[in-house]
């Protein structure tokens, strides 16, 4: 992928940003080559694609912190207000405490979303009026355009609420395409149902996922649209948008026969890319993109060094525990317990680190295992690709579609308990409905989702998909302060473009 990237780089002109530090909404690519030049072969398509699908890549860490670090997975504990080995928070705190304003935002510049959502318009449009494509593949490519696209808009509106639609490529720097208003969230949301639909029927019978499941796909638009009707069905849709995610999901599993991996614990490892139970992930290699964990969830090697864990017995090291980061957002003691300790996602998604006291261990705090990377003669390098879509989620999902129509969804649950629990498993104690929690259904797959998905950026969304009063009984967001279910608009962009207002609620720029 890394030579392709390059070449679309230098084919387009175009510039990445880091969305923490561009100032601007970036809806213009800068071309030194012309029309003429490029869109005129099937592999100078090709490369485009491959080049979006690098962009989609380099989102994964706002993509986590909006979907994963407001709600009550990450935090320091009553008492501290630093991660605890000792490095500081350092602002991080203000996601999980919910104290976002202006120039605290948490993700500025809308994410930097604008750039990849430019460049799928560009494909859109070039799309339609080139001949040098096979048919075949103008419409997987459209399929992917628009499905991404929905996706982008989607995340968009679920933290936003209202924001700028563009869906014309922008060609030339322009600095008046900045000066526009934001779209109600209404008609957001409805350009995200209509590109998905626009999608599959491109898509049409072409169920083929390519790269090894890092290409967007049929099956990556149907996981959409589930995500999406749910959420309209919370939201006035009622039993019809139920089950319109009901029929995506089933879809999916008549067609493409994704399954959950028998080992929790594997569906992460590096040496398994693209698994079955894998639908669509963002890729990370050696040399090429790491996956952008160390620098906020992981600890300094020299300070974890001073901790011990309890299960293996031993002091972590520096050889070994060569984490190299700077724990900015550990994982809550209190997150770590709630997991059943003969559950294998405890200990296959979170770290705990202990003092030991007169030989006894004392927790000291947690950090986020899940993608622990592969050693490599450079050191550690986190290589594991970052689920987008699998199995578990689209098991769960379904769960929750066939709540919302009335219907028993103890098959889907207990598929992934199972999984989890394996030869601890015991249908009578672990199985739905037996688990007190399945008293409350809803709450029951909250929590399950909760168990399967820490660290891949579904929590706040799955809290926020409910309903408010979710949010305001797992999050420090109050039910006085329901301005917070969104974010601010930060600073630099209000500057920018004098047509935003600040989200409602937060002070007025």
């Amino acid at each position: 992928m890394k030579k392709n990237i390059t070449i679309l780089l230098i084919a387009t002109g175009s510039v990445l940003f880091n969305s923490s530090c561009s100032k601007k909404l970036d809806l213009a690519p800068v071309s030194s080559i012309s029309d003429e030049n490029f869109w005129q072969t099937p592999e100078q398509v090709d490369v485009f694609v491959t080049g979006i699908h690098g962009r989609f890549r380099s989102n994964v860490a706002q993509f986590q912190y909006l979907g994963e670090m407001r709600g009550d997975i990450f935090g320091t504990d009553p008492g501290s207000s630093s991660a605890f080995t000792g490095e500081a928070t350092q602002g991080t705190e203000r996601l999980w405490l919910n104290t976002l304003d202006m120039d605290n935002p948490g993700v500025a510049n809308f994410g930097g979303f604008y750039n990849n959502i430019n460049q799928l318009n560009l494909l859109i449009n070039k799309l339609g009026g080139t001949t040098n494509v096979p048919d075949e593949n103008k419409k997987y490519y459209l399929g992917i355009a628009q499905g991404m696209r929905a996706y982008y808009y989607f995340q968009l509106y679920r933290s936003w609420g209202s924001v700028i639609i563009q869906t014309e490529p922008t060609t030339s720097i322009d600095i008046s395409n900045l000066a526009k208003a934001a779209s109600p969230g209404a008609d957001v949301i409805k350009l995200v149902k209509e590109d998905i639909s626009n999608s599959e029927t491109n898509f049409g019978n072409n169920y083929t996922i390519r790269n090894t499941k890092s290409f967007w796909s049929k099956a990556a638009t149907l996981m959409l649209k589930a995500e999406v009707y749910l959420w309209t069905s919370y939201r006035g849709g009622g039993t019809a948008d139920a089950g319109t995610a009901k029929t995506a999901l089933t879809d999916i599993q008549a067609n493409v026969g994704a399954s959950l991996l028998p080992s929790f614990a594997n569906v992460f490892s590096p040496a398994s890319k693209g698994n079955a139970e894998i639908i669509f992930a963002a890729r990370f290699k050696t040399d090429e993109a790491a996956l952008p964990i160390a620098g906020i969830f992981l600890p300094q090697s020299g300070l974890i060094a001073n901790f011990h864990d309890s299960l293996a017995a031993r002091k972590f090291n520096v050889t070994t525990d060569n984490w190299g980061g700077l724990l900015r957002a550990p994982v809550k003691i209190a997150t770590f317990r709630s997991f059943n300790d003969k559950d294998s996602r405890k200990w296959a998604t979170i770290q705990p680190a202990y003092n030991l006291v007169g030989g006894t261990y004392q927790i000291a705090g947690a950090f986020v295992s899940k993608f622990q990377g592969e050693q490599t003669p450079a050191g550690r390098q986190f290589t594991n690709d970052y689920p987008v879509y699998r199995n578990a989620d689209l098991l769960l999902l379904l769960a929750e579609a066939k709540l919302a129509l009335g219907e028993d969804p103890a098959t889907e649950i207990n598929a992934v308990r199972a999984r989890a629990f394996d030869t601890n498993y015991d249908a009578a104690v672990h199985a739905f409905p037996n688990q007190a929690i399945d008293a409350n259904a809803k709450e029951a797959i909250l929590q399950e989702r909760f168990f399967e998905f820490v660290f891949e950026g579904k929590r706040w969304y799955d809290l926020r998909r409910m309903g408010d009063s979710y949010v305001y009984a797992h999050t420090t967001v109050a039910s006085t302060e329901a301005y917070k279910l969104l974010w601010p608009i930060d600073r630099g962009s209000l500057t920018n473009n004098r047509e935003l207002k600040q989200t409602e609620g937060y002070p007025a720029f």
